[in-house]
Order: structure tokens, then sequence, then C-alpha cells
């Protein structure tokens, strides 16, 4: 069985010709390299893409986890979104604030919760009982990601993702986000939505999303290029198909 692992580190300004480019295109390669580690080692495709985005939210030049954007009230509230092909489990959280790693919080959604999606003060409450790590809203923030016009100046990418597929035939996907730079507090994009943000299923494709959320969940776009897939398409044909209409 083939083995396979695709990273993304958002769609920001990868023809920028600076050192942020490179950090960003480095933590990119660990976060493949991560996952084909565990999926050559028989690990699963959830755990291949959990650990990829893990390392990508760790990357202060992408917009999940620490390097998030703040909201227009200068807090960080994150999405993120698992999927396993195998079964169609999911886990999302929204608006969670003051996590290091949120696509791992969503994995537990997924696996304790008794839910598939929980937002706000409901996911915050749901961390501190299962005693999630914390951190504080400094170590989310990068000192020098100035903002001009509330746009990140040294922005390279946003939203990240990861898809795998393992020895045993499994996909997987995954999705993170710090959401977009002076955003209304609240306001939720299209990655922790099933089947917008991210969506993944055995008989057709694992999608990871990025882009201009309020345009791509008006078309589920995940779900959509899976469903194109499923006709016999392939995955750039399916993507190609659903872009026309955004």
């Amino acid at each position: 069985m083939t083995l396979a692992i695709i990273v993304h580190g958002g769609a920001g300004g990868w023809n920028q010709s600076t050192a942020r480019k490179q950090e960003a295109i480095a933590a990119c390669a660990q976060a493949a390299e991560a996952g084909q580690a565990i999926l050559r080692q028989g690990g699963s495709a959830v755990d291949a893409v959990e650990a990829a985005v893990n390392i990508l939210e760790d990357c202060p030049v992408l917009d999940a986890g620490r390097g998030s954007y703040p909201n227009a009230e200068g807090n960080v509230e994150m999405d993120a979104l698992i999927m396993d092909g195998r079964d169609l489990n999911l886990g999302a959280i929204a608006a969670i604030q003051r996590v290091r790693h949120p696509i791992s919080l969503a994995r537990r959604v997924m696996l304790e919760s008794g839910h598939s999606f929980l937002v706000g003060a409901g996911a915050d409450a749901f961390a501190d009982d299962i005693g999630f790590e914390r951190c504080s809203v400094e170590e989310l923030l990068i000192d020098d990601l100035h903002i001009d016009e509330m746009i990140p100046t040294s922005a390279i990418g946003d939203t990240v993702g990861a898809v795998a597929l393992d020895i045993h035939g499994n996909v997987a996907a995954a999705t993170s986000t710090g959401g977009t730079a002076n955003k209304r507090a609240g306001r939720v994009g299209d990655s922790p939505l099933v089947g917008s943000g991210a969506y993944a299923d055995n008989w057709t494709a694992a999608v990871s999303a990025t882009g201009y959320g309020e345009a791509l969940m008006r078309i589920v776009i995940s779900k959509r290029v899976c469903d194109f897939v499923g006709t016999g398409l392939s995955a750039r044909s399916g993507f190609t198909s659903v872009r026309s209409n955004l």
C-alpha cells in the first residue's frame, strides 16, 4: 500500500523572497517528514496529520497556534478540524483561546467529548475539564508581526493543514487556523466546518482547504472535491471544477 502525506502552510504570500518564507517552507518540510515517519512505522493517517499540523502550529510565520492573527479586540480565537476517513468520525473546535495546538484539542473532542464540535466558552471549558495544556495570549502573538492597516505585513501563509494515507488504506485530514486578521470577535470561517475546511472518507479522498473562508464555506469546497473524485476525476481536476464556482 502506498503511503502519502501532503501538508500546506496556507494561501499567503509565498511569492515573497524573505527569511520568513524560508522559515515557512522549512516548517512544511519538517511537518511532512514527521507525518511520513509515523506512516512508515505503521501509524494511522489520523496520527500523521495531527503530528504534522502540530509542527505547523508551532511555526510563528503561519496563522495557526503560535503566530495566529489577533482579532479586532486583540485576542486570539482559533479554529480546527480533524477527520478520520475510515469511519467519518470528526472533531472540531471554534473560537478557542489560549491553546498552543488547537488540532490536538479537536482530536480530543472527537475521542472524548461525546460530541463532534465545541465552540467558544464550551470549548474552553472542555479543554480545562480534560486538563489540556493552556498557554497565555502572549505566547501565541508574535511581537514582530506588525499590523499595518490591520494586515500582517510579514505574513507568509495562513490556515495550515495536512492530508494523509496510511498502510491500511485509511485517509485523514486536518486543518487549523487563527482566522482572518482583525476579524470580529466570534467570527468563524470555513476551517472547522466539516466539508468546508476539511473532509476525508476512504471511498473518495481527503482534503484540507485554505483561502477566503467566506467564499469557501458557501460551496462546501472540501466535500465537493471529494464528490468529484468519487466520480472518477483526479484531485486536481476535482479542485479545478469546484474553483470555477468561486
